[in-house]
């Protein structure tokens, strides 16, 4: 069961990170990288690689979230949903992708599994945990805080309405070619009265 697990979400994992080259988004394409990444995550979790699995899960899902969130705030083109193209330079993206998975494949064949096992009593993630994290601790809780405050203002500067009425009352959505129609949400003719408190 857990080979079959491992292979299923190794599968899963390739194939939305190759999805993140065929959508025609922003948005769409850093959905389809975190799941890569989640499905890395959970390997390392059957695993029992627990510190490095959960690592991944938690700063993959919130690094795309916050990416996701901020596309949608400022890209011209509405919510990053609209159609574009997410690949240039197809050959040599194509080469050197093929040639950085053959060495990784060949470094990983070509190397010798550790054969010391980790005594069952030493508590493994929490040495790791203070050798990667331990003089830096600060610095990471700090980050962690301001990302999260980030999303919060994210989402509350994306909000249509305010204090005073619709946010995009007045506004004229950019057009999807040169001089046509306004793309996006069309904002309601003659806008709204301000309300005072």
């Amino acid at each position: 069961m857990t080979l079959v697990s491992i292979i299923a979400l190794g599968l899963f994992a390739v194939w939305t990170g190759w999805r993140v080259f065929v959508v025609d988004s922003m948005v769409r394409a850093s959905f389809s990288l975190m799941l890569s990444f989640l499905c890395t995550g959970g390997i390392a979790l059957i695993l029992h690689a627990d510190y490095l699995g959960a690592a991944t899960v938690f700063m993959m899902a919130v690094e795309m979230m916050v990416m996701a969130i901020f596309m949608v705030m400022f890209m011209m083109n509405p919510a990053g949903l609209n159609p574009m193209k997410m690949v240039h330079q197809e050959r040599l993206s194509i080469l050197m992708g093929a040639l950085a998975f053959g060495v990784f494949v060949g470094a990983v064949l070509r190397s010798d599994l550790p054969d010391a096992p980790v005594a069952a009593d030493r508590p493994a993630t929490f040495d790791l945990g203070t050798e990667l994290l331990g003089p830096s601790m600060l610095i990471f809780e700090t980050a962690g805080v301001t990302l999260l405050a980030a999303m919060v203002a994210a989402v509350v500067l994306s909000s249509r309405t305010g204090r005073y009425g619709e946010a995009d009352a007045g506004a004229r959505p950019p057009g999807l070619t040169e001089g046509g129609d306004p793309a996006g949400r069309q904002p309601e003719e003659g806008g709204h009265h301000h309300h005072h408190h």
